[in-house]
């Protein structure tokens, strides 16, 4: 923070929390509505709602194209900047990419000294660089609200492209970063999360998913998304509905920020959390899972881990890869995919 002076970032957002006021089911129909594009060299478009969109340029360059803003989760505008970027590049990472291009997406009240925002664009440059892009300009409008993020474009091989379908029967779900930010972030807005529990969750969210997708490359995988505002229930579904089949997810090996347990049975919830649910409960058997583990599968992340499935051979190679390269964050398996049954998405 400036040392001269403060501010409350979240508190000037009317939204803030509220990362996923449009459902899954919804945004599809939406999209559903829209004019359909046709062109050979568009690899991946709206169809899947996938991370991002991917073009053809040649046989050996695809390009990815995202973007992602949001109101602040975090006070501190450096962090903030981090954490926007972070979330971002990732869905270039989701996707099998490299991030080289980004330009910067920010909303700001005039009320505001522009020292913070000076801050966060900062923050975002420092990500940024770390991913290894270029930051080249961007756009800003007047807005009573603070909003920050990122235009992102990066480049893939077109036979290596992340696809967030395509996940078969015998596969194992990894996740790369452990689950309960918006959890932990609803106690820091109520000044009830300890230092510990703050530190992970900002170590959480500006951690970049470079590393875990540098490592699954390297193998043969069957799908991937990052996991973010529809939290775990939401991207789950969207993977195993694509893919035609049911994730059968084990709720005692998700892995969890250190007090999202503690903050969930407190009753500490977002309303995100309570909207994920509603959008998406009727495609999962949740069996008699304990109602604050089921807040957790519903809370939607900022900057999430990586959901992948893979053959269980290669998920153990990904798996033992991680485990050898000092990941920043907790990860692990998390689950099998069999055939289509009832349910998208079913609670163990």
């Amino acid at each position: 923070m400036i040392a001269d002076e403060e501010v409350r970032l979240t508190q000037m957002s009317k939204t803030a929390g509220c990362a996923a006021k449009i459902g899954p089911g919804t945004l599809a129909g939406i999209l559903e509505s829209l004019p359909k594009f046709q062109d050979e060299n568009l690899l991946v478009g709206i169809e899947t709602s996938d991370d991002g969109a991917i073009y053809k340029v040649s046989d050996e360059v695809a390009l990815i194209q995202t973007l992602d803003f949001f109101t602040p989760v975090v006070d501190d505008p450096y962090t903030f900047g981090q954490v926007a970027a972070a979330n971002a590049l990732s869905d270039i990472y989701a996707m099998g990419g490299e991030p080289k291009v980004a330009l910067n997406i920010v909303a700001w009240p005039n009320c505001v000294n522009p020292k913070f925002l000076g801050e966060i664009l900062r923050g975002g440059a420092d990500k940024v660089m770390e991913a290894g892009a270029v930051l080249a300009g961007g756009h800003s409008i007047q807005d009573d609200e603070p909003k920050y993020g990122l235009s992102v474009t990066g480049f893939v091989h077109p036979d290596q492209v992340f696809k967030n379908c395509g996940a078969m029967p015998g596969d194992v779900l990894i996740l790369t970063k452990p689950l309960g930010t918006g959890i932990v972030n609803t106690a820091v807005k109520a000044e009830m999360a300890s230092p510990e529990a703050q530190q992970e969750v900002i170590r959480v969210m500006t951690t970049l998913n470079k590393k875990a997708k540098q490592i699954i490359e390297k193998y043969e995988i069957h799908s991937c998304t990052d996991v973010t505002g529809f939290g775990l229930a939401g991207h789950s579904i969207e993977m195993a509905e694509g893919s035609g089949v049911t994730f059968d997810i084990e709720m005692g090996r998700l892995p969890i920020q250190q007090a999202a347990i503690e903050y969930a049975q407190m009753g500490l919830i977002p309303a995100g959390a309570y909207r994920n649910r509603n959008f998406t409960e009727e495609k999962i058997e949740m069996g008699n899972v304990e109602e604050h583990l089921l807040d957790i599968f519903f809370d939607p992340q900022t900057s999430g881990g990586l959901l992948v499935s893979a053959a269980p051979e290669v998920a153990e190679k990904i798996i033992k890869e991680m485990e050898q390269s000092d990941m920043a964050t907790a990860f692990g398996i998390i689950g099998t995919v069999t055939e289509k049954q009832e349910k998208y998405v079913r609670l163990r």
